[in-house]
């Protein structure tokens, strides 16, 4: 087998691996996000436990302050630095699920505690992945392994949220988590299949890792500024999106196609579209492009509130649009970090701008349902939509000014810092 053989093999291996970490957090993060909650309601717990249980995002937002750590030290070194991370906590999220079997789903306070601390395992697994894959993807690469990741989140969606209701439907609550359990353990055969390239530096020469040597770097507040715009007017129809749906008298089978099984299905069919998009036209058009795409739904979103167009065939039609956009934005947005973070520190930088972005759409989508029952749906979208235009003119205004953005290819490359 020639050189060129032997590349595209390991090219293979590392697809299939990252495939199979990010699906290993996905199954955990949407057992909890999406099945728990109907599967709460209809055990009996009140609506005030359950939405409590949205405190459990919180992990995934102060993640970056142990991140450092996971890029400085490794749990078992004998294993690799990142892999010992992945392997640990992948083996103890899915310890964690089996141990979620000897406990009620009305039994909200030990339910909570038990769940917050699946969270903080698959995050932590979450920085471990994201630096393993910024230092093994090539650059030329990155596009189409952020939309593996994508891929396997979609996949995430079916097997943790539509697949554990199903399973807890035919076989009760105790036999569906140690099903999911077992299921969660898979990713790990993946560990074996991991190649982590050795530091070409001894470790006491390398710079050390820290939250503080990211806002050391020229460009770093430019990269802020951007995770925290770029998608700040998503939270808000994210947050209301099904909510209003169910006001216009949509059938709840119908929104329940459309934010489960048609949102997986967008997801795997937009995070293949966006990897490609990316190398024809470059990530800096790409991310301007589907900013304008999910405006245009916004848009969509704010005639129908308006009585303008028909109204649940168009906020219907806006909404899986709006899905495939958001599948397709996370390929664009999760290449552009990865190709901005340092290798000295990948999962750190990585995570700042990662949590960074999510924090400013979960700002949105808690105060969506406040603006509307103060000013109605109609406001509510067309605000959207003016900030996604903001967006849009930051974002143009930003990447023109990162250094590895004006730089990169038309095969949509960046060059790491």
């Amino acid at each position: 087998m020639g050189d060129a053989g032997r590349a595209a093999r390991r090219q293979r291996r590392l697809f299939a691996v990252l495939a199979a970490l990010y699906l290993g957090q996905g199954i955990p993060n949407y057992l909890l996000l999406v099945a728990l909650p109907p599967i709460m309601r209809e055990a009996g717990a009140s609506r005030t436990a359950i939405g409590l249980f949205m405190l459990l995002m919180l992990p995934m937002l102060f993640k970056f302050a142990v991140a450092p750590f996971i890029d400085r030290h490794a749990l078992l070194p004998a294993l690799g630095h990142r892999r010992c991370w992945i392997i640990v906590m992948q083996a103890a999220v899915s310890l964690g699920i089996a141990i979620l079997s000897l406990v009620g789903p009305t039994d909200t306070a030990v339910l909570f505690v038990i769940c917050a601390i699946v969270v903080v395992l698959f995050s932590l697994q979450d920085i471990a992945t994201d630096g393993y894959a910024i230092r093994t993807l090539r650059s030329e690469d990155r596009a189409i392994g952020n939309a593996i990741q994508a891929g396997a989140i979609a996949l995430g969606v079916i097997i943790g949220g539509t697949v554990s209701l199903v399973l807890y439907h035919h076989i009760g609550w105790q036999a569906t988590m140690l099903t999911i359990a077992v299921i969660s353990l898979a990713p790990l055969a993946a560990a074996a299949w991991m190649r982590e390239e050795p530091d070409a530096e001894p470790k006491d020469a390398r710079p050390r890792p820290s939250i503080t040597a990211f806002f050391r770097r020229p460009q770093a507040w430019l990269l802020l500024g951007f995770a925290l715009t770029y998608r700040a007017s998503e939270g808000l129809v994210k947050g209301m999106e099904g909510t209003y749906l169910v006001d216009l008298k949509v059938q709840t089978d119908w929104i329940g196609y459309l934010t489960g099984s048609a949102a997986a299905t967008a997801g795997l069919a937009g995070a293949a579209i966006a990897a490609a998009v990316i190398r024809r036209f470059g990530l800096p058009a790409t991310l301007v492009l589907l900013g304008s795409l999910r405006t245009l739904c916004f848009i969509g979103f704010s005639l129908s509130a308006l009585g303008i167009l028909p109204a649940v065939e168009t906020a219907m039609t806006a909404s899986a649009f709006q899905t495939l956009i958001r599948y397709m934005e996370l390929v664009a947005i999760y290449s552009f970090f990865m190709a901005s973070s340092s290798s000295d520190q990948p999962g750190t930088d990585f995570t700042i701008l990662n949590c960074a972005e999510l924090l400013i759409y979960l700002i949105g989508g808690s105060i969506a349902g406040y603006f509307v029952d103060r000013l109605g749906y109609s406001a509510l979208f067309v605000t959207a939509t003016v900030v996604s235009l903001i967006g849009i003119a930051l974002a143009v205004w930003f990447l023109r000014r990162i250094p590895a953005a004006a730089d990169q290819s038309n095969e949509g490359v960046l060059c790491p810092p």
